[in-house]
Order: structure tokens, then sequence, then C-alpha cells
């Protein structure tokens, strides 16, 4: 093949300008000038086929170059988690897939922080002005005592700690309206979370009954009398199939009520979200209010390790947050010891719930890039744990994993979760509380967190194992640490808006927080349409459209009509307005 200047010189072309003028010249510049309308589209043709392989050739090294781990600031990314990825136990073992199904955006992510951008003016902050328009007053009483003459109720509450709380709640209130005498309920003991903690482990049953007495009657054991009854052969067990979801008075009216009067005992079994939340009459919705914000306080052992967990997740400042009170009582005082009147302001922390234990992936029925052995590795888990939805799953059309995430109703991964939070603007040097760390897939991915956040801790980093020996095998009294965190934290950050601990820990902060405890509520069908294109979306875009799925919902509304006074506590039972 000739060079560049070789072809120039054996070109006839090239040589006819320096020929003198003669009819051979003419009669070239003649035929040069013929064909030159021919050749001129295959010269554009070949320039434009050159250009196309220059872009193509650059895109493709800047696919490679966002690709390469080593592209940004920390170089060992790659390899520190490679070799934190170690076996966690049968239902928490690391995935293949699970560290490669957003590098490209975690490196994104890491670059974009170590840009140390200044956080946005709202990130920390909830829109003051209307929320601090409501106050607590479900404390307040319209009515007179309830004398619960109509016999007893029993109650056995499933699920974990958030789910016994509204079963709690539920049964203060079926009490009342029955005018029953309610005995202290007790908690059923679950496969799933395999804690056999009862209600006075985790609650101060006298606080519970003394606070309660004004509205109804509370014992702790049936009379004598009742205790030998075969309450199964009277007819006096109700268990979750005998009545749906959200019942209405009227049911308990009508159905429980003539149990109740012609045995003088009644025993709700797996009784949980048993109450409709509309309609119910103003004082029994305040009630509700009144038992879940008030009535409940967590034990001294709990309260105490809370505080100490608080001191050190505010870095010894002896700063009190404005609802450390209400959750650890009067070990509140113990997390200004030693600082005297130094006490300073605290370093503010972001508290996240992942919801993605086992259980919770489980049921979704979503996948999560695991393929085959992942399928099967659920199936098993349903068999065992959820053989009714394994079954539904067998006999039922349900829809697809892919069309349950289109429609956000997967929960949102850790990589999810931590990619949503670096596009909303929070700092590498953000104090990250995570609660609900024994993720599916083992602690190992928390690392993928913790190379964007350093700063990120769970109660297990915090506390020692000695402290957290007392709670050790009772997850539900571990749950109640995660709560207070959570719901101390200057900025709340939930992953899957359907979690009970989530519903409770927002409701309490918007309760007690005076307006000024944001939380942060993502719309997961927005998001999933974003995190869709997470292989080709470049980060300043993902960064737009991310904060502006998450602005949209974090505004101030009354309770919409059916929703739980837990989640959505702004209304004129739980709530008055100031304005």
């Amino acid at each position: 093949m000739l060079s560049g200047s070789e072809a120039d010189r054996s070109s006839p072309t090239s040589r006819t300008p320096r020929l003198g003028r003669s009819r051979l010249s003419s009669s070239r510049r003649s035929h040069s000038s013929s064909c030159y309308p021919r050749k001129r589209p295959k010269l554009l043709l070949a320039l434009i086929a050159l250009l196309a392989c220059f872009f193509f050739f650059n895109s493709f090294m800047l696919l490679r170059l966002q690709h390469r781990p080593d592209s940004i600031p920390k170089p060992a990314h790659r390899s520190s988690v490679s070799r934190s990825l170690q076996v966690q136990g049968k239902w928490n073992k690391p995935k293949k897939s699970q560290k490669g199904n957003y590098v490209r955006m975690l490196a994104l992510a890491a670059h974009a922080l170590a840009e140390n951008k200044r956080e946005p003016k709202d990130l920390w902050q909830e829109p003051y002005v209307p929320a601090s328009a409501w106050r607590p007053c479900a404390d307040q009483r319209n009515w007179e005592p309830n004398e619960g003459k109509n016999g007893y109720i029993l109650v056995t509450a499933n699920g974990g700690i958030n789910q016994q709380r509204v079963a709690v709640c539920n049964a203060v209130v079926v009490a009342r309206l029955l005018n029953s005498t309610l005995v202290v309920p007790k908690f059923m003991y679950s496969s799933v979370w395999r804690d056999v903690s009862q209600f006075g482990d985790i609650y101060q049953e006298e606080h519970f009954i003394n606070f309660l007495t004004p509205d109804i009657r509370i014992v702790r054991e049936l009379p004598k009398e009742l205790q030998s009854l075969d309450l199964e052969a009277i007819g006096s067990v109700v268990t979750d199939v005998d009545m749906g979801k959200e019942a209405k008075p009227s049911f308990y009216l009508k159905y429980i009520l003539p149990i109740i009067l012609k045995n003088q005992v009644i025993h709700f079994v797996g009784f949980g979200n048993r109450l409709a939340f509309d309609p119910i009459a103003f004082e029994l919705q305040r009630l509700r209010c009144r038992c879940n914000f008030h009535a409940l306080q967590f034990v001294p052992r709990i309260q105490e390790t809370g505080a100490l967990l608080l001191k050190r997740l505010r870095e010894q400042s002896g700063f009190i947050g404005p609802l450390d009170r209400y959750l650890v009582g009067p070990f509140a005082e113990s997390i200004k010891e030693k600082s005297g009147n130094n006490a300073k302001k605290g370093c503010k922390y972001l508290a996240l719930h992942l919801r993605f234990e086992i259980d919770m992936v489980v049921h979704s029925l979503c996948e999560f890039g695991g393929g085959e052995e992942e399928r099967k590795e659920f199936e098993a888990y349903r068999e065992i744990h959820f053989p009714a939805l394994s079954l539904l799953k067998r006999t039922t059309k349900l829809p697809s994993p892919s069309e349950l995430r289109s429609e956000g109703l997967c929960p949102l991964t850790p990589e999810e979760a931590i990619l949503m939070l670096a596009a909303l603007g929070f700092n590498r040097k953000t104090h990250v509380f995570v609660a609900g760390s024994n993720l599916y897939g083992g602690r190992a991915r928390l690392v993928a967190l913790t190379n964007l956040y350093p700063k990120l801790v769970t109660k297990e980093n915090l506390l020692s194992s000695a402290e957290l020996e007392p709670f050790a095998n009772y997850s539900s009294q571990l749950a109640a640490l995660d709560f207070i965190g959570c719901t101390a934290s200057d900025a709340f950050a939930m992953t899957d808006s359907g979690s009970q601990l989530s519903s409770l820990v927002s409701g309490y902060r918007i309760y007690f927080g005076g307006g000024r405890m944001p939380t942060i509520r993502p719309n997961k069908r927005r998001l999933a349409s974003i995190f869709m294109k997470n292989s080709t979306i470049e980060w300043r875009v993902f960064e737009q459209r991310v904060r502006k799925a998450v602005r949209q919902t974090k505004h101030v509304q009354t309770r919409p009509k059916a929703r739980s006074v837990y989640r959505y506590p702004r209304c004129k039972e739980c709530m008055c307005r100031t304005d």
C-alpha cells in the first residue's frame, strides 16, 4: 500500500498541473472535468464513512471508560467489594449478579460525590410553614370511661413488632366499641421473625393500662372462672380467616358482640389490620391515635439502649433531639451526660430503612437478577413460610416480575437506595444510619454503600456485642432500637412505602416533629422507569429525574380517606390546626 506522498507522485492527475500547456494536458483536463461530477458523490460518502468511524471509536472508548471502576476516585472499589462478598447463611448468601447490576451507576455516583458539591437547600427541611400548623392533640378526651361490662377480649397479634403495634391499637378501639374489657394482648410466635417476646418485654404494661383507663378497662389476665373454658369448643375463637381485612365497626357489632354476650369472652387469633380506618366515629379514631402515640412506650432497657444509640449517632455531642423524650423517656437526660451546659448541636444524620430482608424480597414476587438459582431459592422459601402465596402462584396467573417492577411494586435494592440518596444531593460526609440491616444477600451488600458514604453505620456498628446481648434472638426488640434510631433522625428515607416500620416512623415524626422532621418518600413507580435506563442514562439526567420524582412527594397533606392514621396523622381526630 502506498503512502500519502507516494500516492501523490504516482497519480497521473497530480502531475498534470506541472505540465506545460499542450494538447495532451488539455485533453486530460477535459477528461478530468467530465469525470469529476461522477467522483464527487464517492468522495463525500468516503468522508462521511470516515467521520462515522471516528465517532463510533470515540463512543466505544467513552463507554469503556464509564464501565471501568478504576476511573473513579477510589480505584480499590471493585476489589473491596469482591473481597467482602462472603457467604452469610442459607438465605443471605451473595449472588454473582448483585455486584454487577449497578456497577456503572455506582461509579458515576462516586465520581459525582467526589466533586463535593453543595447540598440543595431543602435537603434537610420539611415545608415548615404548612407542616408546623399541625400540633398533637390525640391525648384529649371527650367521653366517659368505659366499664367493659360486655365480657372480655383476648387478642393474639401476628407479624413483627410493627404489625403487632397496629393490632394492639385496633384491639383497644374494638374493646371500646363493644364495651368490653381488654386483656393485655399477647404476641404470636412467627416462623419468620422467630421471636418469643411478649407485650411486657417491649412495652410498659403499667403505663399502657393507666394511660388508657379513662377510655377502656384493661386487665392482665382473664378471671379464673373463664380461664378453664375451651374457647374453640364454644365458638369463641375468631381467626384472621374468619374476618376480612379492615372490617368496619358494623361487622363487630353484628357478628362479634353476640358471641361476647353469649360466652363472655372472645379470642382474636392472628389479629392485625382487621379494623377499617373509615368510616369510624371521631372519638374512636382519636383513641386509635392516642394508643399509638401516647400509650405505647418502650420498656426501660430498650429506652436506655436507644438513648445510648442516639448519643453515639450524634457523636457524643450531648444534643437532645426534639423527639428524644417521647422515644426514650427519662433516659434522654443521659444523652447530655458529661456535656453539661456545653452541649452543642449534634451532627446531623440521615436514617435509611432498607426493607430488603428475605421475607420482603420473596413475598414481593419480584426478581433481582439472580436467574434460575434465585427463583428456586425464593420458591423454596415460599413453600416453608408463605405456603398460601406459593399455592396462589401455582394456580393463578399473577403479574410477571417485570410488570411488578414497572408498577413500582418491587422493594428498592440497597444499591438503588444509595443511588437515590446520591442523586438527591446528600454529600459524601453525610452520617447515614441504616435500619433493617439483615439484608438479603448478606451484610456484604452494604459495602457498595460504604464506598459512597464512609460514615454509614448500623446499630451493630455503634453498640458493642455486650450492649446488644440482652436483645440477641429477639428480633422485635432489636427492631425497637431501629425504630428509635430512625424516628429521632434529622432526615428519614424510606425505600418501601408499604413497610409498617416506615409508615409508623414517618407518622411519629409528623405527630411530634413540629414541622421540622423531613421524610423522603420515593415514588417507586417513577423511580423504576428511571432505574430501567441504568446502563445508558447520564448522571446529570439521572440526578434531575430522581430529584423531581422525590420532591413531588415532599408535601404536606391531610390524611386521605381510608388511609392509615398511623402514617397520616394530620387529621382532625389526631392533630389540631393552629392557623
